[in-house]
């Protein structure tokens, strides 16, 4: 009975790895090409992300680099430092779903889905219409 009690003590602290942790995403990512963090934090029950850091926050001329590539003109003159460019992710069963990405270099807005690889990566596939026509991006924890 003990040995029986004991497996499966084990068994229950092991299947406790697998689940996981709905706030685990929060906290700052490093894109894949390494040119910006984006801190990823959670409001009410949704999860967003604004840019942190900049590897050139400035562009040649020495200005601050704007959102110039915006759909939106009003909103072209509007510093990418501290840009909200993750909305709306929701947690459903180890992933963050139904989100959306925008794109500072382009000006679009896709659809996103993201999730954390078993190495600690995050990773994150943008998408028009279905996932299957998209990209897929990794990005690193800032440590």
């Amino acid at each position: 009975m003990r040995y029986i009690s004991m497996l499966l003590l084990i068994i229950a602290a092991s299947f406790t790895g697998f689940a996981q942790n709905k706030d685990a995403i929060m906290g700052t990512w490093i894109n894949s090409t390494g040119e910006a963090h984006v801190n990823i934090f959670k409001k009410g029950d949704k999860y967003f992300g604004k840019i942190s850091w900049l590897k050139a926050p400035k562009d040649e001329k020495g200005n601050v680099k704007t959102d110039l590539k915006n759909p939106d003109a009003a909103l072209r003159s509007k510093p990418i430092l501290g840009m909200e460019m993750l909305r709306d992710f929701v947690y459903d069963d180890g992933k963050w779903t139904d989100g959306k990405i925008y794109d500072p270099k382009s000006g679009k807005t896709y659809s996103c889905n993201m999730n954390i690889k078993s190495n600690g990566e995050l990773n994150m596939r943008g998408y028009i219409g279905i996932s299957i026509i998209g990209r897929s991006e990794t990005w690193k924890r800032v440590k």
